[in-house]
């Protein structure tokens, strides 16, 4: 695997945030062992924080490492997967804990989850209202028969699931209404720090934008973060403060959600494809695949889809203010 275990420059050293960070990662590289010594580059060298108060959004096409990143986070890789860096939630390093630390201590309590397969988190053999009066009962003050189950649909309420379907076992829900389902569980320990999972998938538009609106209002309190994980640019937007860019395992750009979407706009050229790729833009794709995780180039990943490429690509680029290219996009008002 050339160049694969030659680490980058950390990106967003230089660019995190100002504000007292709940979740700081620091050199997070995830590997993933394979039959015949054969070795996956899933996670690079992911260097960010989310701050109490903020929404951070990690982006990028499928399959470029985001949800390995979430599930080193929880302590959820399977066996075959080495786990390398820091990750410090408060005092805690997230990396080092053991499974022990992780059930009882952090996932649910500290670190609520909407997974990206809702289906396969929930109980098959349990109904959508005993799972979550249980969480009520294990995540919350909430005691009593009453209390317990007017607390479950208040959950429910908000994540705009039907209280109507409650009683209904998670093999007789639509994948939207496992997708709600998954976010009124998460919801329910109001936990220091949410990892949202492609929240939206399975969602209209309309439910989409409640969906986030109810995920940003988790960290308005102002004592609480938001990492939020999609492909859904148009969620991302409405729900960030920072946006960082994921390809081929690594963060390329970590950058002001404002700046990003609007003026004067992503300065990765790769960045800058995803956003020109809306029907609501250009609508033009990014030519090109991404690269074999297992078969990553010395040089930067995104060199030969990159129309700005040149010979400096063939080595690895240094990160400079929140951004690892050789040649990034510059502002109008900064040019010569």
């Amino acid at each position: 695997m050339a160049g694969a275990d030659q680490p980058p420059p950390p990106i967003g050293a230089d660019a995190v945030t100002d504000k007292t960070p709940v979740l700081s990662v620091r050199g997070l590289s995830v590997r993933f062992l394979m039959p015949g010594g054969r070795r996956i580059a899933a996670v690079t060298d992911a260097h960010f924080d989310v701050a109490a108060g903020e929404c951070l959004a990690l982006i990028g096409e499928s399959g470029c490492g985001k949800s390995v990143l979430a599930s080193a986070l929880l302590g959820l890789l399977p066996a075959n997967a080495q786990a390398a860096g820091e990750a410090r939630l408060g005092d805690l390093d997230l990396l080092a804990a053991d499974e022990r630390t992780l059930a009882r201590t952090v996932r649910g309590r500290l670190i609520g989850l909407i997974p990206q397969s809702p289906a396969a988190h929930l109980t098959p053999v349990r109904t959508v209202r005993s799972q979550l009066e249980e969480t009520v009962r294990v995540l919350t003050d909430a005691r009593g028969r009453a209390a317990v189950r007017s607390a479950a649909e208040a959950a429910a309420e908000r994540a705009a699931f039907p209280v109507g379907h409650l009683d209904r076992h998670p093999h007789e829900l639509s994948g939207g209404l496992a997708q709600r389902a998954a976010t009124a569980l998460a919801l329910v320990g109001d936990a220091p720090l949410l990892l949202a999972d492609e929240p939206t998938t399975g969602l209209d538009r309309d439910l989409v934008d409640h969906t986030v609106d109810e995920l940003r209002s988790h960290v308005d309190t102002g004592d609480r973060a938001l990492l939020v994980i999609t492909h859904d640019l148009a969620a991302a937007e409405r729900v960030a403060d920072r946006v960082a860019v994921m390809y081929a395992g690594r963060i390329v750009e970590l950058t002001d959600a404002k700046a990003f979407f609007h003026a004067p706009g992503p300065r990765h050229p790769y960045s800058r494809g995803l956003l020109q790729a809306l029907p609501d833009r250009a609508f033009t794709p990014i030519p090109g695949m991404p690269p074999e995780l297992g078969a990553l180039p010395d040089g930067c990943a995104f060199a030969p889809r990159c129309e700005r490429a040149t010979d400096a690509c063939t080595a690895l680029p240094q990160s400079a203010d929140g951004i690892a290219c050789h040649h990034p996009h510059v502002p109008e008002g900064l040019r010569a």
